[in-house]
Order: structure tokens, then C-alpha cells, then sequence
């Protein structure tokens, strides 16, 4: 048996059965979900960082923004009150697509 103890989407016990595999899974209480969201935040960055090439970019960056989605809930937020913040930033400070790389600012002392 492999042991895996980590968060799975909502899909995956489903996904187990019916390849004809048992399985065990508990229900998280919030404190602990919150902090498997951040676990699995991290795995998935981490395998978006790793990977090589557009399409499994774009898979990974799937999957980090669902975990977004269900932390923003977590956060009595939607995705739109998300994306709101970004637009609002965007406007402020601009995005990363002109990618400014900032060497060092001059102290006025």
C-alpha cells in the first residue's frame, strides 16, 4: 500500500474506485486545511518551476490556481475579490510583463 497523506482533489477517492482500489481518507478540520492548501501551494509551484515546456507549464499553473480558489474561499473571498486585488495592483504598481529587473536605487541620505 502506498501512503501519500496529503491534500488530493475533491475527485481523486472517485478516480481511486473505480480503477477497483481501496483507499483511506479522512476529512480535515480548517486549521489543518488551511495549512495542506500552503503544502500543496508549495508542491505545486515547485512542480511548476520544474517543468519544461508550455503545456506542462500551463498544467501546473492550473493547479496552483485552484488551490488560489479554495484559499480565497478559505479567506471569506471569491476568486473575483482575488482578481479585483490584482487588478488594483496592476493599476497601482503595473504587472511583470516588461520584465524590469531592478539592480539597485540610490539612497538619499
Amino acid at each position: 500500500m502506498t501512503r501519500y497523506n496529503k491534500l488530493v482533489r475533491d475527485k481523486i477517492p472517485e478516480i481511486i474506485e473505480r480503477k477497483g482500489k481501496k483507499y483511506t481518507t479522512k476529512k480535515l478540520d480548517t486549521l489543518t486545511y488551511i495549512q495542506e492548501l500552503k503544502v500543496k501551494l508549495n508542491e505545486e509551484l515547485n512542480e511548476y518551476l520544474e517543468t519544461e515546456n508550455d503545456e506542462d507549464s500551463i498544467e501546473e499553473l492550473a493547479d496552483v490556481l485552484e488551490i488560489i480558489h479554495s484559499l480565497s474561499m478559505i479567506h471569506g473571498k471569491s476568486f473575483n475579490d482575488v482578481e479585483v486585488a490584482r487588478q488594483k495592483k496592476f493599476i497601482e504598481r503595473g504587472g511583470f510583463t516588461e520584465k524590469i529587473y531592478l539592480i539597485e536605487v540610490e539612497d538619499n541620505e
